[in-house]
């Protein structure tokens, strides 16, 4: 070949992507349960960030491809794993909406070289390599104690419960009901769950207090009702209520009295997290030195609120 064309070839095949410099592109697949909860927006950023942040440290080219149901649907998870592995990916995280329905999915990706991890709601009977999330029956538990305290250890209290299918959410309920035996002159009504959006939450929430006025306690183990503005029907203080999470919305209702306590899950890190443990299972062969990575909540209150708020100008998308 004439040697004068050898840069011009050089530089073609460059552009079209085939520079022997160039790092082999790596796929991470992102399931979360629904694209309206902003908690799975904010480990959408998570793992973006963490992409760039790895690309960069190790040299190599990490893409997200986000595959999250409009509203959740455990079916469509299974159907993004499925998809996901056809079109190449070399790992996935999900949010499981139904560990029952997503067991094979999960089991299928493994068995065709695909690792996968999960994030905040488990599928514990699954060939997943780890999960990274809160301990649930702990969370049930803290909600309790916190209320019980606001409660001075007496009342009725009502559980808001989100899917009955969902693994992580029915060991909350479960963690609520241990704590509570603690407190004998504390009594849980029952569990509710509903489809987890705001609007369906906080129907719930006022459905079951007409029906009951007698509730004075409320232990929300998932935030859903408190997304959207004035949510709870009653003056601050009349009725106690904890929470999980602590989104944007929701701090409203520490600033107004009506929920004195958040209990903050670290969902940016959901998705940050997973990517690391991913890149270390795919591209270092490394596994986790425990199935189960535990991440701590963080309790908010009037004391803490507007410096927690400042982490939702990093959290969310632009």
């Amino acid at each position: 070949m004439n040697k004068f064309l050898l840069p011009v070839l050089s530089l073609a095949l460059a552009a079209a992507g085939f520079c022997a410099d160039a790092p082999k592109p790596i796929l991470i697949g992102l399931v979360a349960k629904s694209q309206s909860n902003p908690v799975f927006q904010a480990a959408r950023v998570g793992a973006e960030d963490a992409a760039k942040e790895l690309s960069a440290k190790y040299n190599l080219a990490i893409k997200i491809d986000w595959r999250t149901p409009n509203e959740e649907d455990a079916q469509k998870q299974a159907e993004a794993i499925e998809q996901l592995v056809l079109t190449g990916a070399d790992g996935i995280a999900v949010s499981c909406s139904d560990a029952n329905k997503l067991t094979d999915a999960i089991n299928s990706a493994v068995d065709n070289g695909v690792p996968v991890a999960t994030f905040d709601s488990d599928a514990p009977k699954s060939k997943r390599f780890v999960t990274y999330g809160i301990d649930d029956i702990q969370c049930g538990m803290q909600v309790m104690d916190e209320l019980a305290k606001l409660m001075g250890g007496k009342g009725t209290v009502a559980i808001l419960a989100g899917s009955q299918n969902a693994p992580n959410l029915q060991m909350r309920v479960q963690g609520v009901r241990d704590a509570a035996a603690k407190y004998p002159d504390i009594k849980i009504l029952d569990a509710f769950y509903h489809k987890e959006t705001a609007q369906d939450a906080a129907a719930k929430i006022e459905q079951v207090m007409n029906a009951h006025p007698d509730i004075n306690g409320w232990a929300l183990i998932g935030g859903w009702p408190l997304f959207t503005d004035n949510a709870l029907k009653w003056q601050a203080g009349t009725v106690k209520c904890v929470s999980v999470d602590a989104l944007p919305a929701e701090l409203a209702y520490i600033r107004n009295g009506q929920v004195p306590v958040l209990l903050a899950q670290q969902c940016y890190a959901w998705g940050h997290r997973s990517v690391e443990l991913l890149i270390d299972k795919v591209v270092f062969k490394k596994d986790p030195p425990a199935v189960k990575e535990v991440s701590a909540l963080i309790p908010v209150t009037a004391a803490n609120v507007d410096d927690f708020a400042k982490n939702w100008d990093k959290w969310l998308p632009k």
